[in-house]
């Protein structure tokens, strides 16, 4: 069993992060003058149709404290694809019943850090250890899936 202590030292159950994950998007040329769709559009549409599920599902073990929008759009450009890619950020404040709970979050492909508040220490057993590494190999076996089936559809 995992032993959570606090700043102050008292036990307590659940770990406090913040997660900040960058939405990607990339803009669409339309037919004619119609249709087409920027950038920046695109990752900020990426973020709402995201922020939505984070606000409507739920998740077994989370509770999203807090979610925040008002890092601005950024633009990059990738070598890869040979064009401007932008980005938009929002940052979730969640409050999980363990730290395996919190993997779901660092195994996504828009995951890019993540920062503990609360506790200031943990303690793990044998078991506890075991049950988070498996955890790992399950969600990236699930993101190796849907990376297979993204490209080979296409």
């Amino acid at each position: 069993m995992s032993n959570i202590q606090s700043g102050d030292g008292v036990d307590r159950n659940g770990i406090l992060v913040k997660v900040r994950l960058d939405f990607k998007g990339t803009g669409r040329t339309g037919r004619f003058l119609f249709g087409g769709k920027t950038t920046d559009k695109a990752a900020e549409e990426a973020r709402e149709q995201q922020l939505t599920l984070f606000r409507n599902v739920p998740m077994q073990g989370i509770h999203i404290i807090d979610i925040d929008v008002s890092t601005e759009v950024y633009t990059v450009y990738d070598d890869i694809a040979n064009s401007e890619v932008a980005y938009a950020p929002l940052v979730l404040t969640i409050k999980a019943d363990s730290l395996e709970n919190i993997i779901r979050f660092i195994a996504r492909e828009d995951f890019r850090k993540i920062e503990v508040l609360d506790p200031a220490s943990i303690s793990l057993s044998h078991n506890d250890i075991e049950r988070i590494l498996f955890k790992i190999y399950e969600e990236m076996k699930d993101f190796r899936l849907w990376l297979e089936r993204k490209y080979n559809l296409r």
